[in-house]
């Protein structure tokens, strides 16, 4: 990585240059482009598949499928805040962003990141109500409940972020700053400042710890309940049919947090700067892409749902001609 040498701080006239993966050959940009591209549509289709498959069927309208949709609905948002500009550089090789722009990118892709974490700890909730609280989950998950908890992870998670990226936007750069990413990620962004990074560094590891590890502690801590109660079931059948409701929930959290764990390795381990890169971009894609074929796969009210509407059945009432 290149000395960084700083003119003056950090203001509108700041352009930010995404170095991309420095030592990817350009005659690797094109097929590199249409791997991103594929990815992004099974993304795009397979999440909108979800919410469409849970918006049509009334069967699904409760609170496990609700939360289900904030999921779909945030793999969306958080690829499209930073694939486009990924494939515009790999296939125009457009690199620049404006200092607005960086900084809306980093807040917007750590924000719905927080609140995939976030909501994903309600779902591991009512995964709980409903096995160890049986009798209690038409009480205990209300839509008007499962609608507060969806807002209050949202809402968290937009607010999160926002220390971090105002004083990271408040650090020295130079005219043109040189991000060693595909994308604005706040690590790279600090580590192209000129100022001391010390302060950012630490800011930016505490808000990983609440965003990464709190919400794995509070899934575990409620699969331990659930684990506890699915073994008092004395049938073989009630124990399948229990852990079930919660396999696709526990793969999606294996994937979300298996890429927290590939991009935190690539970063601390001696790799090349490369690794470093590829890993920020696993995490930005693997989730997403992995959601909604665990959902489609899995899960039988949604492959029911989806059948019904790529091959609608007729009434059994109708007469035939």
């Amino acid at each position: 990585m290149e000395t960084i040498t700083c003119n003056g701080t950090g203001d509108s006239s700041t352009i930010f240059y995404l170095m991309g993966i420095p030592s990817l050959p350009k005659s690797l940009f094109l097929p590199i482009f249409f791997v991103f591209l594929l990815l992004y549509l099974l993304i795009l289709m397979g999440n909108a598949l979800v919410l469409v498959a849970v918006v049509a069927e009334p069967s699904l309208h409760r609170p496990m499928y609700f939360l289900l949709i904030n999921l779909s609905t945030l793999d969306i948002l958080v690829t499209t805040t930073t694939v486009p500009k990924m494939l515009s550089l790999f296939l125009l090789g457009d690199r620049f962003l404006s200092f607005p722009a960086c900084f809306l990118q980093m807040y917007l892709f750590h924000s719905f990141s927080c609140s995939e974490a976030f909501i994903l700890v309600v779902m591991a909730y009512d995964r709980y109500v409903a096995i160890c609280l049986p009798l209690h989950y038409p009480v205990l998950m209300t839509p008007q409940t499962s609608a507060v908890l969806a807002a209050s992870a949202w809402l968290t998670a937009l607010f999160l972020p926002i220390p971090a990226v105002v004083q990271t936007s408040q650090m020295a750069f130079d005219s043109t700053v040189h991000i060693y990413n595909c994308f604005c990620d706040h690590l790279a962004v600090v580590q192209a400042s000129c100022s001391d990074t010390t302060p950012q560094t630490f800011m930016g590891f505490c808000i990983a710890m609440v965003v990464s590890f709190l919400p794995l502690l509070l899934v575990l801590f409620s699969y331990a309940h659930i684990l506890t109660s699915v073994l008092r079931i004395n049938s073989q059948e009630g124990r399948s049919k229990a852990f079930s409701t919660c396999g696709s929930h526990l793969l999606v959290v294996g994937t979300y947090y298996s890429s927290i764990a590939i991009a935190y390795v690539a970063y601390r381990a001696d790799l090349p700067l490369d690794f470093h890169i590829m890993g920020n971009v696993v995490y930005a894609i693997l989730t997403p892409v992995l959601n909604p074929l665990i959902y489609t796969l899995r899960n039988k009210d949604i492959k029911a749902a989806i059948t019904n509407i790529s091959c609608p059945q007729e009434p059994k009432n109708a007469r035939k001609p």
